[in-house]
Formats: structure tokens, sequence, C-alpha cells
């Protein structure tokens, strides 16, 4: 499921930035990029505003910690049924 877009990739820290169309909650699985490559790993930490979160709402811009870059203008995907699908912890 669809639930936003990569505003910014921070190469220092491995922070994307993202801007929400849906809500997006820490220990959910996303999924980053495109079906030809993308990366998955469960969301962690939210920011918004340089303050912790734990659910970030449609319209919100947040940040959150990734294990590999990501470009501006990659998709986020919430993975809504994982079933036996495998991500990095």
């Amino acid at each position: 499921m669809l639930i936003g877009r990569i505003e910014q990739f921070f190469d220092k820290i491995s922070v994307a930035a993202v801007k929400l169309s849906d809500p997006l909650d820490v220990g959910d699985i996303i999924e980053i990029g495109s079906e030809e490559e993308a990366v998955r790993q469960r969301v962690e930490s939210i920011e918004i505003d340089k303050k912790s979160v734990s659910r970030a709402e449609p319209g919100d811009s947040i940040g959150i910690k990734l294990k590999w870059k990501v470009s501006k203008g990659d998709n986020v995907y919430k993975i809504v049924d994982l079933g036996r699908a495998e991500f990095a912890d």
C-alpha cells in the first residue's frame, strides 16, 4: 500500500524525509523503491520536527532512520500482509 514519497535523504545520518499520504506507526514494515530494486525494514522510530512520535498521520513530513540509501522521489509502501516475506531487522 503506497503511503508516501521520499522528499530527501541525508547520507551522513542515514535518515529519510518522507511526506505521508497515509498513516504510519512505529513497528510497521515499509518497503522503499520499485519492484526491480527495493529495500524493506521495520520502522524503529519516527520524528516530526525533531520530536519522537509513535504515529504519523497523512500530510505529515517525517524523518525515519534507514539501513540503506534511497533516492528523492522513491515511493514508500507499507507492507500490510507480511506473510513469509523477509526484511532487515
